[in-house]
């Protein structure tokens, strides 16, 4: 049987756009009757990304250093947009107006100024399917833990903790990029590119944090400019928010998220840990096979460790004796995007919706504020 074709544009073909490109050439790893991506169309200043799609994909026709020119075409029907902060409003509400559908990236906006904007564009679009991406939780330890959630596993909450760490900034010779300027990342720092990933889950469970308490760390103070001269780092290297937050039952507990891009030893280190009266749970990219639990059933408790092997919310052709990796879990979410696109089956997990980025920009406003007050303070919508 034929399947449907939606046919996108990406614009930025940097790291992530050579992700999707490459999750849309293995779309025969996954075992479903949903809609198949095929990219017709490329956008980036840089003329020397292109040659690596146009390599590997024949079904290009626009290869342009102008977005706007994706954005004219009648065969293009959804864009995948991986851009700098910057440059997230003007090209989003742009896509939007244009009455294509969109996948962007975190944080959908410098601040929150810019997300208000870009969130008013799709309300005044409601046919559009717009969403924005976070793959980590669809690795199975992480989709094991979201089930424990779902049925109650943990009984009262005790508290969460969520965080994704990076140690490639702990090199103080790297070259400054542009998410160490302020100008291009934003003032939420490395909150900005990571904060939603630790917040994709506890958002999408109820989990609505009410007030937060903040320490952004400015470690590294310049770096290497790429010229022969330094330049200042003026973003927040590494963020700890201490967030009150509430189940769907009202119930308070503690929430910690971590952001780092300084944590020592840590290699794209993503990780989710509940505890509960009933049961804890946690699982951690650094053990990308494993799943920790705990159940409360006397007065001692033990952890105990499953290996999950592959399984994934969509099936695909592994077998579930091999082991799930970042580029499953990107295919996995590309394929759940284009499930919920399609409308006929809802996602076992679906994708970042633009109201969670709304929650995430209130979360982050609220934050730097608390920092700059060394206050508590409370997270307004």
């Amino acid at each position: 049987m034929a399947r449907k074709t939606v046919k996108f544009g990406v614009i930025g073909l940097g790291l992530m756009g050579r992700e999707f490109g490459s999750a849309a050439a293995r779309w025969c790893h996954l075992l479903t009757q949903g809609p198949v991506p095929e990219i017709v169309g490329i956008c980036d200043p840089n003329v020397q990304t292109h040659q690596w799609f146009l390599d590997f994909f024949p079904s290009i026709k626009i290869a342009t250093q102008d977005y706007r020119d994706l954005l004219q075409s009648q065969e293009i029907e959804a864009i995948y947009c991986a851009v700098p902060h910057h440059l997230h409003e003007q090209i989003y509400i742009d896509v939007i107006c244009a009455n294509k559908h969109l996948m962007g990236e975190k944080p959908f906006g410098i601040d929150q100024a810019a997300n208000t904007r870009i969130l008013q564009a799709i309300q005044a679009h409601p046919d559009l399917f717009v969403r924005c991406s976070s793959e980590f939780p669809y690795f199975p330890g992480a989709q094991k833990v979201i089930q424990w959630i779902k049925e109650h596993r943990f009984g009262k909450i005790i508290e969460v903790r969520s965080g994704f760490h990076h140690s490639s900034d702990m090199d103080v010779t790297k070259p400054i990029n542009w998410k160490r300027m302020i100008e291009y990342n934003g003032k939420y720092g490395c909150m900005g590119d990571l904060g939603l990933h630790t917040q994709h889950i506890p958002f999408r469970m109820g989990w609505t944090p009410q007030r937060v308490y903040a320490v952004l760390s400015k470690i590294v103070t310049e770096r290497p400019d790429g010229k022969g001269g330094m330049a200042p780092c003026l973003t927040y290297d590494n963020a700890t928010l201490v967030c009150e937050t509430t189940d769907r039952d009202g119930n308070l507990f503690p929430m910690y998220l971590e952001t780092k891009r300084l944590a020592p030893g840590a290699t794209n280190t993503w990780y989710i840990e509940v505890d509960g009266l009933l049961a804890s749970a946690k699982f951690t990219t650094r053990d990308p096979k494993s799943f920790y639990f705990l159940e409360t059933k006397a007065k001692e408790q033990a952890w105990s460790r499953v290996d999950l092997g592959y399984t994934s919310p969509i099936p695909g052709i592994t077998a579930g004796i091999f082991e799930f990796g970042f580029p499953d879990a990107i295919l996995q979410m590309w394929a759940a995007f284009l499930q919920e696109f399609e409308g006929k089956t809802e996602p076992v997990w679906g994708c970042v919706r633009p109201e969670e980025t709304r929650l995430s920009h209130a979360l982050q406003t609220a934050a730097l504020k608390s920092h700059h007050n060394k206050s508590v303070e409370k997270i307004v919508l």
